[in-house]
């Protein structure tokens, strides 16, 4: 049976990837957002609305005739971003979910989907290279990484009074560290892995790579199409307490800038600029509530990711140049 799914922030990168598969299932399938990057070539929604979704009748609109809601528009970036950039994030993402869920609540939708980020978790819990993964219950006593963090917790809560005050059904995500090919690589909001295979495949033969930080903190990184499968596997399950979708395999970025290098076939050493913003010093996923729940884990291994991920930014270079 097909449904009527709204993918807001259809025109990013995990949203857009997110639709194409909704879309190739057969729904009816609307995507929404304020732009669009249109890295798929292919069609991969039913209908397609340029709407800002600050704006509350815009919300109405985009929820106007729909079963299932994935929300996950959001004003954000990588760590440059995100870190630089606090009050115009928290407004505009405050706004953007607090009248998603109104709309969607009015719209009378079946099912309403929030993406939250690792960002939500506490810092205190991140301060070593060698950390441990982050448990969903891990959120509490709260400090969130930045103001970004903030604000997607501050929207899990208001998901839950929404749940207890009028019964909506609604799913949250922790997503962590998402990755992969057909989505921002240039510009200042990209990703750790996407700047970095962007930067390789700048760089000269033999070059340097300049890495921000020493390079020694620690991440696990997320395929798209592992987090695509994970996401839409909760919008069917039952279960309506938050969950990470992420992977538990830790690297360096100093690890993950080599996998890159060895990937691309050049020979680029490292540098670094320990006056750039880097983040919380270690952060993992732990992904055992998942695996239970839902039945997931990530399939697609780190090398074959950024393979996949280096090789399509490469061929983006290469045509602009």
């Amino acid at each position: 049976m097909t449904e009527r799914i709204l993918v807001t922030g259809g025109g990013g990168f995990i949203g857009s990837h997110l639709a194409r598969h909704l879309y190739s299932q057969g729904n009816f399938v609307r995507i929404v957002d304020i732009k669009f990057d249109d890295y798929i070539n292919e069609k991969y929604y039913t209908e397609k609305f340029q709407l800002d979704l600050t704006i509350r009748e815009n919300c109405n609109a985009a929820t106007k005739g729909i079963d299932k809601v994935y929300n996950l528009a959001a004003n954000m970036g990588g760590i440059g971003f995100i870190t630089s950039v606090g009050a115009e994030v928290m407004h505009d993402n405050v706004l953007i979910n607090a009248q998603m869920l109104e709309a969607s609540r009015k719209n009378g939708v079946e099912r309403f989907l929030f993406t939250s980020s690792a960002c939500a978790y506490p810092t205190y819990k991140q301060t070593d290279p060698n950390v441990t993964g982050l448990k969903e219950e891990d959120a509490y006593p709260a400090d969130p990484d930045n103001f970004y963090g903030w604000e997607k917790l501050y929207t899990e809560k208001m998901c839950e009074a929404y749940q207890r005050d009028y019964g909506m059904d609604i799913r949250v995500l922790r997503y962590h560290n998402i990755y992969g090919p057909e989505g921002t690589y240039k510009g200042g909001r990209e990703k750790a892995p996407a700047a970095l295979c962007r930067k390789v495949a700048e760089a000269s033969n033999p070059g340097s790579l300049n890495i921000w930080g020493d390079g020694k903190q620690t991440r696990s990184f997320c395929y798209i199409d592992d987090c695509v499968r994970g996401t839409i596997s909760l919008m069917e399950l039952d279960y309506d307490k938050p969950i990470n979708i992420g992977s538990e395999r830790l690297v360096t970025i100093n690890e993950l800038a080599k996998m890159i290098i060895e990937i691309s076939g050049k020979d680029i050493t490292l540098e670094h600029d320990l006056s750039a913003p880097q983040g919380v010093r270690g952060r993992n996923a732990d992904i055992s509530l998942a695996r239970k729940v839902l039945g997931w884990k990530p399939e697609v291994s780190l090398e074959e990711g950024l393979a996949k991920t280096y090789r399509w930014i490469a061929e983006q270079h290469a045509t602009v140049q």
